[in-house]
């Protein structure tokens, strides 16, 4: 094997990571202003400053771009999310609007991204696949976030958990895709305060109703399972 050469205090490695990284950079430029349409091998990489070669070092096809940007967005998302909930205030409200304020954040602040992510989640039927698997991974997150926060976690599986949870995760990506495009009427705070109150009415009715449930189940121990 040819040895690794070391460019600069840069390895082979590292110089190839920062090919690809300005690669994405590029895609989220071309597409998040300029549409999908507009994205070419030769445009991409004139946008990078990279010859052609390293397009093909790093991606066999335009879907591997798009793959690739849109699974950084979704990992970036998630470390939004789980960084604003551990640091949130410890009352249902304040932990539910820190990591929904975080989530859409990284979809606003930079607008290109949740443009890329609509963009994209609808280019091609893998693409629609790998959206709804996200989704369902969010909806997981937000899942086992609510029944750690509620002390649920013994609690034996309900279809309900997984069904509101998708519920929420689903629904916040419709009315952000309709926020977007103009369709809802609010500022970004609104949305914001608006969605808490949806994951947080939500949140605490299916909690109370698995307590009630607890109660009444004489095998399930003590009732005194969590914050009210």
């Amino acid at each position: 094997m040819a040895a690794q050469r070391t460019y600069g205090g840069v390895s082979a490695d590292q110089r190839r990571a920062q090919r690809r990284a300005a690669l994405l950079d590029a895609a989220l430029e071309i597409i998040g202003t300029e549409g999908l349409d507009r994205l070419t091998v030769a445009g991409l990489c004139g946008r990078a400053g990279l010859n052609e070669r390293y397009y093909y070092e790093n991606f066999d096809g335009r879907d591997a771009v798009l793959t690739a940007l849109f699974d950084g967005i979704a990992e970036e998302l998630a470390t939004a999310v789980l960084a604003a909930s551990q640091h949130a205030p410890a009352d249902t409200y304040g932990r539910a609007h820190a990591a929904i304020t975080a989530g859409i954040g990284v979809l606003t602040d930079d607008p290109r991204k949740a443009q890329i992510a609509l963009i994209i989640s609808a280019a091609t039927p893998d693409l629609r696949a790998r959206t709804m698997r996200t989704i369902r991974g969010f909806a997981g997150l937000v899942a086992a976030e609510g029944m750690d926060f509620y002390a649920l976690a013994g609690q034996a599986p309900d279809p309900a958990i997984g069904f509101r949870a998708t519920y929420l995760v689903g629904g916040l990506v419709q009315a952000l895709g309709s926020w977007l495009h103009g369709d809802l009427p609010m500022t970004r705070e609104e949305l914001i305060d608006h969605t808490t109150d949806v994951f947080v009415l939500l949140g605490e009715d299916l909690a109370r109703r698995l307590r009630e449930a607890s109660s009444t189940d004489p095998d399930s121990g003590s009732s005194d399972i969590g914050p009210t």
